[in-house]
């Protein structure tokens, strides 16, 4: 049976934004960190691992700890909720 992957980006799940780094903003640090998450049966994260780093360790750290308090909507195998992963990209943008 198909597993349906796990989603994080339906409206109804209210997840925060990162917080930009004060210092990373003074210093205009920008960047697209992307990371690799293991989403259990319940919908939360339980494994994040940096799969692309955005060049800077303090967005990459900003990004990481958001994702700790997401929550997801499971992967799906038929009817029944199961662990995976997902891939989901956060980008610092300063905006002029």
């Amino acid at each position: 049976m198909e597993i349906t992957p796990p989603r994080f980006g339906a409206a109804y799940l209210s997840n925060p934004e990162p917080e930009y780094p004060p210092l990373s903003r003074r210093l205009y640090e920008q960047g697209l960190v992307t990371l690799y998450i293991h989403i259990t049966p319940e919908g939360k994260a339980d494994k994040v691992a940096l799969h692309k780093s955005s060049g800077f360790e303090r967005l990459d750290k900003a990004a990481s700890d958001v994702v700790w308090r997401w929550r997801f909507i499971p992967a799906r195998r038929g009817q029944e909720n199961v662990a995976g992963w997902v891939m989901v990209p956060i980008r610092f943008n300063l905006r002029s």
